[in-house]
C-alpha cells in the first residue's frame, strides 16, 4: 500500500506558512522573513519514503488585492483550496481570526480534512505552577477544539476558531521551534490517501534552480531594505552557467521608479554590493558549491499592475 496526496498550507499573511514548509519538508524551499508578503508564488516542496510521498505545498498569504500582483498571489491561495487532500489553515496566537472572512469561508465548506494550526505558541506565556515560562504545557489539541494542560489564553483561542472551523482539527505548534511538528507530520501521514506517487521519488520541488536564484536574492532585499522598496522589487535570472565546480549567475534586478534603482544600488554601489555578498553565500550553502553572481538594476515601471509583466515573471496560477 502507497500513499501520497497534496497538502496545501495556506492562511494570512506573516502566521509561520513558509517556516513551516521548511520545517515538514527538512529543507530550505521557501524564503522565510518576519515580513508580510514574503510569499509571492505557490512553491512545492516534496517528502519522500517508500511507503508514501507528501507534496507540500506553501502559498502567499490571504490578503485584499491593491494591485494585480497581489490579485495573482490571491489566485495562488485559492488554487490550494482546489486540489488538496488536506489542508493546513495556518493562524498563530494573536491574529484575529475573522480576518479575510471571504477565504476563510471557503475553508468552511470544504469536505476534505482541515487541520487548524495555532502557530508561535511560543511568543505568548505559558505559566507552569513554579511560574516558569514554557510551551510544553500545550500539549495538544483534539478534533473538538478541547486542550489538555493549556492555559486559558490558549484554550480561549482554540475555542474562538472551533466556532468558524467546527470540522477542523486544532492543534497549537512552534514552527520556529518544532513544537508540534512531529505529530502534526503524523497526523497528516494517517490522512493520506491511498496513491501512487506523483512526483519521481528524487525530487523535492516543482520549481527549477532559476527560482531559488531569484527568491534568495528578492529575500536578501526584504531583509536588508525598508517601506515599499521589497515589494517593488522582482528578480529575474538571465544566465545560470553550472559546471562541475562553480555556477555563474547573472540576475537583473527590477524596479518601478528610477528612485527605488538608486536606493537598491547605494551610494557608490554599497548596498548592492552588500545584497548580492550576502545572497552569493546564501546560494552556495543552497547549491553546494562555488557561485559567482552579477547583479544589475533596471527600471520597469509599474511592473506590478502589468499583465504582461506578470505573466513573464510567472505570476500566473494556471
Amino acid at each position: 500500500m502507497h500513499k501520497a496526496g497534496f497538502v496545501n498550507i495556506v492562511g494570512n499573511p506573516n502566521v509561520g506558512k513558509s517556516t513551516l514548509m521548511n520545517q515538514l519538508v527538512g529543507e530550505r524551499i521557501s524564503i522565510a522573513t518576519f515580513k508580510a508578503q514574503t510569499t509571492r508564488h505557490r512553491i512545492m516542496g516534496i517528502v519522500n519514503t517508500p511507503e508514501m510521498q507528501i507534496v507540500f505545498s506553501d502559498t502567499p498569504g490571504v490578503l485584499k488585492p491593491n494591485y494585480k500582483l497581489q490579485e495573482s498571489m490571491l489566485a495562488f491561495s485559492e488554487s490550494a483550496l482546489a486540489d488538496a487532500d488536506v489542508l493546513l489553515y495556518v493562524t498563530d496566537v494573536v491574529e484575529n481570526p475573522e480576518k479575510n472572512m471571504d477565504f476563510l469561508e471557503k475553508v468552511q465548506r470544504m469536505d476534505i480534512p482541515v487541520i487548524l494550526l495555532i502557530n508561535k505558541i511560543d511568543q505568548a506565556p505559558l505559566s507552569s505552577p513554579e511560574g516558569d515560562t514554557n510551551v510544553s504545557s500545550a500539549a495538544k489539541a483534539s478534533p473538538r477544539g478541547g486542550l489538555e494542560g493549556a492555559d486559558s489564553w490558549l484554550a480561549a483561542i482554540v475555542d474562538k476558531w472551533h466556532a468558524l472551523l467546527p470540522k477542523a482539527e486544532i492543534l497549537p505548534i512552534s514552527a520556529k521551534n518544532k513544537f508540534g511538528t512531529d505529530m502534526l507530520l503524523k497526523r497528516i501521514q494517517e490522512l493520506l490517501p491511498e496513491s501512487p506517487a506523483y512526483f519521481d521519488k528524487d525530487q523535492l520541488t516543482d520549481k527549477p534552480a532559476r527560482f531559488f536564484v531569484s527568491e534568495i536574492i528578492r529575500e536578501k532585499i526584504l531583509l536588508y531594505y525598508d517601506k515599499e522598496i521589497p515589494y517593488a522589487v522582482e528578480v529575474r535570472v538571465e544566465r545560470f552557467k553550472e559546471t562541475e565546480k562553480n555556477i555563474h549567475i547573472n540576475a537583473i534586478i527590477y524596479v518601478e521608479r528610477d528612485s527605488q534603482k538608486g536606493i537598491i544600488i547605494g551610494h557608490q554601489g554599497v548596498a548592492l554590493k552588500k545584497v548580492s555578498t550576502e545572497a552569493r553565500k546564501s546560494l552556495e550553502k543552497f547549491f553546494g558549491k562555488s557561485v559567482y553572481l552579477e547583479t544589475f538594476v533596471k527600471v520597469d515601471k509599474d511592473w506590478r499592475s502589468s499583465e504582461r509583466e506578470l505573466d513573464s515573471f510567472g505570476y500566473n496560477p494556471e
